[in-house]
């Protein structure tokens, strides 16, 4: 069966009001049993506390609440969404895994989140300086050819932050795999400050709110190696 909510074409959701409808492969009708055992997990003592302070956080990012009409007025970027919740959690020490092409960007955050309060370790991807080649990578497929290139290190940057008992951890612009293998690994609550995108300045979003214009070439480009997609754009 179906499974794809942005397929949904009802007006009144059934996951939005009371007396709302869904179609057939909508998992709020079909899967159930699913749902029940998730809001069993809402039931243990620190979930349940986490999960309400985080929606709090959420009501809180927009002003104005009790006019009605409502007109969604929001007001808080995301470095203070951060900042509130983990006040509201009673969190002291956060960890920050960050690329380390964006350094710069992640000291600014790191002095933001100490001149509020908090302990902050910050760890870098290049952790380690271990050569590509230990992990398999031949020299051509690097990004210097014929260069020493350290490896991005996400599994080291989850187990150092894991050791050090972090109670909150931001990621910063990890690329696309290692962000995983850094989810796959930290054992501590984690949240994405930014994500990798070097085209747009990491603003991912940026290409589908031009898929139809500038970036409508998403739609039709069949994606590979760069070396692939020059050979397509010679053969052109």
């Amino acid at each position: 069966m179906e499974l794809n909510c942005v397929k949904c074409r009802v007006v009144d959701k059934i996951c939005r009001v009371p007396d709302g409808r869904g179609p057939d492969f909508c998992p709020t009708k079909t899967r159930t049993e699913v749902i029940e055992k998730a809001m069993e997990e809402y039931q243990r003592p620190q979930i349940r506390e986490f999960a309400r302070l985080a929606s709090i956080q959420e009501g809180e990012c927009y002003a104005y609440r009790d006019r009605k009409p409502y007109v969604l007025h929001p007001t808080k970027p995301r470095i203070v969404e951060i900042i509130e919740f983990a006040q509201k959690m009673g969190y002291k020490k956060l960890g920050i895994a960050y690329c380390g092409g964006v350094t710069h960007e992640a000291g600014i955050l790191s002095a933001i989140l100490e001149e509020h309060g908090f302990d902050v370790l910050a760890v870098s991807c290049k952790l380690g300086g271990i050569p590509k080649e230990r992990i398999g990578v031949k020299d051509k497929e690097k990004i210097n050819i014929g260069c020493h290139e350290s490896m991005c290190n996400p599994i080291a940057q989850a187990m150092i932050l894991n050791r050090e008992e972090t109670d909150f951890n931001i990621m910063l612009c990890l690329c696309v795999g290692h962000d995983s293998l850094f989810l796959k690994y930290v054992e501590g609550p984690t949240t994405v400050f930014a994500t990798k995108d070097r085209v747009t300045g990491h603003n991912p979003m940026a290409a589908l709110y031009t898929a139809s214009s500038y970036y409508s070439r998403l739609k039709r480009l069949k994606f590979g190696s760069t070396e692939e997609m020059k050979a397509r754009l010679v053969a052109k």
